[in-house]
């Protein structure tokens, strides 16, 4: 086949072992059809075949998810405020106060998640005096991990909580002396009462959530993102909440390829739930772009143990085992894949005696069932996930919450929390994601940061050296390893030919970078299947326009989305901005017309007011 796109003068790291380097790559029909040397790949152009220069770029794989809340997220991105990658306080009450002033009622001020006060210059939280002075009349709602919300008087007022409202079962409400709300939540330790306080506020019109929802998947798309395993979420219900997401696909907007878990929201009926569902799907429905993926994360209320480092690890009850046992036996005799929410070795101990008890009757070998997160497994643990055939997918919640770990469990607990190294040597198939949007941010290089460097956003190294990844070994987690995941080995994660046609021009050289300029990589160009659907740069407009962001008001409208800075080597040079900016106006890749100064040039651009640095 004539190749529709070529890439050349690019350095290719291909993951694939027979071929690890190349200079450029050809496609056609989606696929890699050709990955090479300049001089072996140029010949294959024809008149129509679009040649991009990739101008000495490190290209890769395109990078999958395996554990992202995006269909949710995506409902609500141009609904919220995100603190991702800021770096102190005093900025993030800044943009804050701006967004609640031009916040409409009834909507609120969301943000959800993606950061930890450790991040922070100050490292700390705000108080609640600081958030009604910032926000008298508007409601806030910040989520701090699966931990704790924070409300101002506006946001009380509208969740309808007051003196009267009792505690949920496995949350508080902090009250004052007179017992009326402070404006703090707390899980002790179920998330249920922060997720359903969130659920309160109102939502965008539908036509709204499917703009977000693309505003979202561009986001993913600017850091390199070509594929999600989405993994359900609390109150995402199947198959209301899915209307959106599966709209697109029918649209051809998909801009990643995702694969979706259910999850049951229905306590004391979840066996009911996948029934039902097991019924109505069959393993794996769906094609390249949009496939169901299984069962999870949550298959029993019973065994969920959320991962609140501050709050002593709870005790699931005796019931789990039965429970557990009679939803997993749903799933195997339909050979529906699941996954399974476990933090501690406690809980996946427990949970494997189940998995084994019915591997017995009904072979699990095969059937591509996982853990998700698994701080504390342990060697025993990961010997028996390895004998049945089950992976591993671990995700960056150190880099948040690490500093809380340590406090409880020690430093040396820490040093291998999740065991990476570990998994990789037993042969268990591992691979990374991130957990975002409401615990860990959704930005993949922090992620690659974290299993290189073993350390947090408060300036930690919680993995010791032995345990860490070298470069390469991160990158495969975030490619060719996913693809077990979702049950497409052999399909995606590596540049080889035959395999579908992702790929990603990046901002800086991950592999010669110094570590710390890991987690402020992004992409210059992503492709999806041979098609373009982000470009920077020289490659500024080559994807396709998005709708307008709406509503007018939208957080993202003024600050986009994860949070990057100003590269101090871009001191001296022309710089170039990855973010619209409400203050600049300009669109995606626009060469700023202004030369960053070499002394600090995060603050030359925060002297105008803008949060778009790259």
């Amino acid at each position: 086949m004539t190749p529709e796109l070529i890439i050349r003068n690019a350095r290719v790291t291909t993951l694939d072992r027979a071929n690890p380097e190349a200079d450029a790559v050809a496609v056609a029909g989606g696929r890699f059809v050709a990955v090479g040397r300049e001089a072996e790949v140029m010949p294959l152009a024809g008149p129509a075949t679009r040649v991009l220069d990739a101008a000495g770029r490190r290209a890769i794989p395109g990078l999958i998810d395996s554990h992202i809340h995006v269909i949710r997220g995506g409902l609500n991105y141009l609904l919220e405020l995100r603190w991702d990658g800021v770096e102190t306080l005093a900025d993030a009450m800044a943009m804050l106060k701006e967004t609640a002033a031009r916040t409409p009622p009834p909507h609120w001020v969301r943000v959800v998640g993606g950061f930890t006060e450790h991040q922070f210059a100050e490292k700390r939280l705000p108080t609640l005096d600081e958030l009604n002075a910032a926000a008298p009349d508007t409601p806030v709602f910040i989520l701090r991990l699966y931990d704790r919300a924070l409300l101002n008087r506006a946001a009380l007022r509208a969740a309808g909580y007051t003196r009267d409202t009792p505690d949920p079962p496995g949350g508080m409400i902090e009250r004052d002396a007179a017992g009326n709300p402070t404006g703090l939540l707390l899980a002790k330790p179920n998330a249920l009462i922060l997720y359903a306080t969130l659920a309160k506020g109102p939502k965008l019109e539908p036509e709204q959530q499917k703009t977000s929802t693309r505003w979202f998947m561009r986001e993913l798309n600017r850091l390199g993102v070509t594929s999600a395993i989405d993994a359900g979420g609390g109150f995402q219900n199947w198959p209301d909440d899915y209307a959106v997401i599966r709209a697109l696909h029918r649209e051809g907007a998909l801009t990643l390829r995702i694969a979706y878990n259910l999850f049951t929201q229905n306590k004391g009926r979840e066996a009911e739930d996948f029934t039902a569902w097991t019924g109505m799907l069959s393993p794996r429905q769906g094609d390249d772009t949009f496939r169901h993926n299984g069962a999870g994360e949550m298959l029993v209320f019973s065994a969920a143990d959320f991962e609140d480092f501050r709050e002593p690890r709870p005790d699931l009850p005796g019931a789990m085992e039965e429970e557990l046992e009679r939803v997993v036996r749903i799933l195997a005799e339909k050979r529906w894949p699941w996954r399974l929410h476990a933090t501690y070795d406690e809980t996946i101990s427990r949970a494997l005696d189940v998995f084994e008890k019915v591997d017995r009757d009904i072979p699990l070998e095969g059937l591509g069932w996982f853990f998700d997160h698994a701080e504390t497994i342990s060697a025993r643990s990961i010997d028996r996930v390895a004998r049945l055939g089950g992976g591993v997918a671990v995700q960056h919640r150190m880099v948040y919450q690490g500093e809380d770990f340590v406090a409880r469990y020690g430093a040396a607990a820490a040093e291998e929390a999740p065991p990476v190294a570990r998994m990789l040597a037993a042969g268990v198939p591992v691979g990374a994601g991130t957990d975002a949007t409401r615990v860990a941010s959704y930005n993949p290089w922090v992620s690659l940061w974290w299993l290189v460097t073993g350390g947090t956003l408060g300036g930690m190294r919680t993995t010791r050296p032995d345990a860490r990844l070298s470069r390469e070994q991160a990158l495969r987690l975030w490619t060719e390893a996913n693809s077990w995941f979702s049950g497409e080995t052999g399909l995606k994660g590596r540049i080889a030919p035959g395999q579908l046609a992702d790929i990603v021009l990046l901002s800086d050289d991950y592999f010669s970078v110094p570590e710390a300029a890991i987690r402020h990589i992004t992409a210059d160009l992503t492709v999806l299947g041979g098609a373009i659907v982000h470009g920077t740069g020289p490659f500024a407009g080559l994807a396709p326009p998005l709708p307008p962001i709406a509503p007018d008001w939208s957080p993202v409208k003024r600050f986009g989305g994860y949070q990057g800075r100003m590269k101090a080597e871009g001191a001296g040079r022309t710089a170039c901005c990855a973010l619209p900016c409400g203050i600049h106006g300009h669109a995606h890749g626009t060469v700023l017309a202004r030369t960053v100064p070499a002394a600090n040039p995060r603050d030359f651009w925060g002297a105008l007011g803008c949060a778009c640095w790259l």
